[in-house]
């Protein structure tokens, strides 16, 4: 005869509506907790980016009711002369031209090899390939200026005169001060080597996250490798090369030891990229602050708002090219 046995109450799983009910009021707390997290970190960053904000405005108000001249369009910086005259034109001309000389460099060579690594380079090449290029993204900026003060603007000599020969013509490259290449063309060519290691990570991954069925059924009507990345890839990649060039330009507008290190900084504004000369906001902030008085330290924080101010400008200027067209995101894909 079988023998039955009774289950221990223990055992037995909660009814039905009350685990249910149970594991659902744990599921509600979570996510007010985490929702409430979310909400207080955001709120935490929009204060701490206001305070900055209204510190730098605070100094540099008080900088710019002394200084005797224009800030935006003076043609010096000397706020410890009697009486103070400084600007911030050739600053401004030198980051603005450094950074764009650099992103066009760096974000064609950058997208192409973010291709190779993910759609046409074997697999291993592709990944020591990508390795070598993320620890790239990380050699700090000192070590690039001293390799480009040592090794890149005594090669770029050969470099300019070989431009002034044959493109002087086109002005930018009439090169009439002679001498070391400690000009805006060498800054913009280290800054494109500095940031390509940025911009080719963040786009291999995007366009590693392109759908595989996309690729199939583009390759499956017939078309080929590129035809698959122009109508496949590129078009769902684009908010991230975005992005990427984005990050890029960050450090581009703010990179400070390694543009000290190669420019030989002047206050004159000049097209002949090859001339020596110029300067930026982060290196003439770095060169100024340790000699200046208290005037001019708030000149060159006043100059460091223009450049937070810039910084945010570009990066407003990117989210509204990516939400432009919603197919930018590959939410679509």
């Amino acid at each position: 005869m079988a023998s039955t046995t009774s289950a221990d109450p223990t055992d037995l799983p909660p009814a039905g509506p009350a685990g249910s009910a149970s594991r659902s009021s744990t599921g509600r707390m979570g996510d007010r907790i985490f929702s409430g997290l979310s909400k207080g970190s955001g709120i935490l960053l929009l204060v701490i980016m206001a305070s900055i904000a209204g510190f730098l405005t605070y100094r540099a108000a008080i900088a710019i009711s002394a200084d005797e001249g224009n800030f935006f369009t003076t043609l010096d910086w000397n706020p410890s002369g009697n009486p103070p005259v400084f600007g911030i034109a050739v600053l401004l001309f030198g980051t603005v031209v450094s950074s764009i000389i650099a992103m066009a460099i760096a974000v064609p060579i950058a997208v192409g090899i973010a291709l190779f690594i993910s759609h046409y380079a074997p697999r291993k090449v592709a990944a020591p390939l990508a390795y070598v290029i993320d620890l790239l993204a990380a050699v700090p900026s000192i070590i690039y200026g001293i390799w480009g003060a040592l090794v890149l603007v005594p090669y770029l000599g050969g470099l300019n005169v070989w431009l002034d020969q044959y493109f002087s013509w086109t002005y930018i490259f009439d090169q009439t001060q002679p001498g070391v290449a400690r000009n805006m063309l060498t800054v913009g060519i280290l800054l494109a080597i500095m940031i390509l290691p940025i911009v080719t990570s963040v786009s291999r991954e995007v366009f590693l996250q392109v759908p595989r069925m996309n690729e199939e059924a583009a390759l499956a009507l017939g078309a080929t490798r590129w035809e698959v990345i122009r109508l496949s890839v590129l078009p769902f990649g684009r908010s991230g090369v975005i992005s990427a060039s984005m990050l890029g330009l960050g450090r581009a507008l703010g990179e400070t030891m390694a543009v000290a290190t190669v420019l030989s900084p002047n206050y004159l504004i000049s097209l002949h990229l090859l001339d020596p000369g110029g300067g930026t906001f982060a290196q003439n902030i770095a060169a100024k602050f340790d000699e200046a008085n208290e005037l001019g330290r708030d000149a060159l924080i006043a100059s460091g708002l223009v450049l937070f101010i810039l910084t945010l400008l570009v990066n407003g200027a990117a989210r509204l090219i990516i939400a432009r067209r919603k197919e930018y995101s590959g939410a679509n894909a």
